[in-house]
């Protein structure tokens, strides 16, 4: 090989080199900058699903918390958290079925901090335990209980409404649409990463 075919050679080493170094640093870069999926993430739409946590059980197991629906058996209840729904969601609650206008109740000490009316969940509300850590979402109410209000303490067994059937609830099948879900810094009520009650009730 001659001295310009050699030079001709080693300079289309270095530019496949180069080149390789450059798409290596790109993929490098796209890889630490692309955004991960974090576990507990949450739209900012009005009411989105709280994504589904395996943890902080513990803690509220150590609450006891009661029964929402007062005459409900334990026995009685069963697991719709994994349920699916519409548009491939799941439930990511519990439904206590029982008879329209049966008495709710809170399920521990807590606060008032939202009485929302929405499209699927109709009359709601949401409770923060004391600690601001946890929020009980009741939804389908038919009514609330006289004189209920946001900002409102509340006491375990506090009567907060009423069964029905209200927003995406069947008019023959009123309920209790029961869920928990664990606040994230901000301490929005819309939002939490959901915690099955079932378990909690049904021991």
């Amino acid at each position: 090989m001659n001295r310009r075919n050699r030079r001709g050679t080693r300079r289309q080493l270095v530019s496949i080199v180069g080149l390789s170094f450059t798409i290596g640093a790109l993929t490098a870069t796209h890889l630490i900058d692309r955004p991960q999926a974090a576990v507990g993430h949450t739209s900012t739409t009005s009411e989105p699903s709280p994504i589904a946590t395996a943890g902080y059980t513990s803690t509220l197991e150590e609450k006891h918390l009661s029964m929402p629906i007062a005459g409900v058996k334990r026995a009685q209840l069963r697991d719709t958290f994994d349920d699916a729904r519409a548009a491939g969601r799941r439930h990511d609650a519990l439904d206590i079925m029982a008879p329209r206008g049966t008495e709710v109740r809170a399920v521990e000490d807590g606060t008032i901090r939202k009485l929302f009316t929405s499209k699927a969940g109709g009359l709601t509300i949401y409770e923060f335990d004391p600690t601001e850590t946890f929020s009980y979402y009741y939804a389908h109410l038919d009514r609330y209980a006289p004189g209920l209000a946001e900002g409102q303490q509340v006491t375990r067994g506090e009567l907060l409404g009423y069964v029905g059937s209200t927003g995406d609830a069947s008019p023959d099948a009123p309920h209790l649409h029961f869920a928990i879900a664990r606040l994230d810094a901000s301490k929005a009520w819309w939002k939490g990463d959901a915690i099955n009650p079932y378990p909690l009730l049904a021991k």
